[in-house]
């Protein structure tokens, strides 16, 4: 697993999705071209939404071969189909409704009404997860994982001092009791999040700067879980001003946007 870790920041909250979107175009068509598909993994979120709507307004959008992309999601909010608090609707509105996907590669998570209890939902994930799972690995291979950080340091839907966090054994879990409405979710765990090749952490406004701080000064993973998280190549926040405010002028990245080396995959 990769240590690298790498903090690159943007003047303000549309300079930051349109950059990351920018940078996803290119990454997804050099991917493709490589292997013949991408698969990512999407958040929810303002930032989640915002990179994605960037991502549907850039002139180069249709460079990516959208029949090519696999599409999962970190979290979802234990909701009705269609819902439009619902991670997968938020998605839909902003891009995925946009482009030529192939349904069968986008994998969304059960919803409320489908017949499934909510143990149900993350078993039926969970099982739809490793049936894309390599034979030969005990984690799936996601190319980009989208991940935001809350105030409180969480990723996904894993809450500091929470047993999700810590969870190993499992890649799906229900969330219960979540300290941010709806109180139900479900959410990949840091495993499964970790098994990424990259994964791309998008962190935006003043209320996230003590949290990033936090992460990338190594605090605990349960009183911080967003300190928990590493890609197997590469770990990057992409961050605006305001959220910089804590974070360590070692990490900065002194304004190099892309790197030849980031397209090296294994």
């Amino acid at each position: 697993m990769s240590n690298e870790r790498r903090v690159i920041v943007h003047a303000d909250k549309v300079a930051l999705a349109a950059a990351v979107a920018a940078r996803f175009i290119t990454k997804a068509v050099d991917l493709i071209d490589e292997f013949d598909e991408a698969s990512v993994v999407l958040t929810g979120g303002t930032m989640g939404g915002a990179v994605l709507a960037a991502i549907n307004d850039s002139p180069t959008r249709d460079s990516v071969d959208w029949s090519r992309v696999n599409v999962w999601w970190g979290d979802e909010r234990w909701l009705p189909l269609g819902d439009p608090e619902r991670n997968e609707t938020q998605a839909r509105v902003a891009l995925l409704d946009h482009v030529a996907l192939d349904p069968a590669r986008v994998h969304a998570f059960p919803a409320s009404d489908q017949g499934l209890d909510l143990d149900s939902a993350a078993a039926a994930y969970s099982r739809e997860i490793a049936t894309h799972t390599p034979a030969n690995a005990n984690m799936p291979h996601f190319d980009i994982t989208f991940l935001g950080v809350g105030p409180d340091g969480h990723i996904a839907s894993l809450f500091p001092e929470r047993s999700g966090i810590r969870e190993t054994a499992l890649t799906v879990i229900p969330v219960r009791n979540s300290p941010k409405p709806p109180p139900e979710r479900l959410s990949l765990t840091l495993p499964v999040i970790n098994s990424s090749a990259r994964v791309w952490v998008v962190v935006a406004g003043a209320d996230k700067a003590s949290a990033l701080g936090l992460t990338l000064a190594g605090a605990s993973i349960n009183e911080v879980p967003a300190a928990g998280v590493e890609g197997r190549r590469k770990t990057l926040f992409f961050v605006d001003a305001e959220a910089a405010q804590q974070v360590p002028e070692t990490l900065i990245d002194p304004g190099q946007f892309w790197t030849g080396a980031d397209d090296v995959v294994p």
